[in-house]
């Protein structure tokens, strides 16, 4: 079992309103990361919210996700890794975590990854745009007690920068999904989303 872990629990500080529910042709941002997560293989998605937990719930609709709020997501991504983590199915053999502002991370990335793992008995798995790393990033089980370890506002960069046994990075054929932090972000994306 592969499950998917949508973090998206932030207070949007730098943008002022929560992105999570930025319009995007039409449903809000984070229905664009919940759809996607549906239609690939993982075989449950997780969604981890924080600030304003009631109102995004509500507007996002039912993908089939599992909803867990994060009552500590004030002091940083970890603790929704943390609170993610604690919510898997203890059957889980794999977590993927999927950012909450990067709608153009589409099924096809997400089975790209998944597909990867089970047939390299990677522990990490990585995607490489160009030669950027990126997200989503996919951890093996093994890997669940160090990611239960993060402290701090990132995720488990230092985890994959140490260069683990067992970590595999998959180039990518698409470009690199963009996120949103800032106006001018979400600017771009709805400017090169498809219509």
């Amino acid at each position: 079992m592969i499950v998917g872990v949508i973090l998206a629990a932030g207070r949007s500080a730098r943008l002022g309103r929560p992105k999570q529910l930025l319009p995007l042709d039409g449903p809000p941002l984070l229905t664009h990361v919940l759809r996607h997560a549906a239609a690939s293989t993982l075989d449950e998605v997780v969604l981890v919210l924080g600030h304003e937990a009631a109102a995004i719930a509500a507007a996002v609709g039912d993908w089939g996700q599992r909803i867990v709020v994060n009552p500590d997501f004030a002091s940083g991504q970890s603790s929704s890794v943390r609170a993610g983590l604690a919510a898997l199915d203890p059957a889980a053999e794999a977590v993927l975590f999927l950012l909450g502002d990067q709608p153009g991370v589409g099924p096809e990335i997400i089975d790209a990854l998944v597909a990867a793992y089970r047939d390299s008995g990677a522990k990490i798995v990585v995607p490489v745009y160009g030669e950027i790393a990126g997200n989503p990033v996919l951890f093996d089980r093994s890997h669940f007690p160090e990611l239960a370890e993060l402290t701090g506002d990132q995720g488990a960069r230092d985890i994959i920068r140490a260069g683990p046994p067992g970590l595999l990075r998959l180039p990518m054929t698409v470009p690199p999904p963009a996120d949103v932090d800032t106006e001018d972000d979400y600017a771009v994306i709805v400017a090169a989303w498809p219509n």
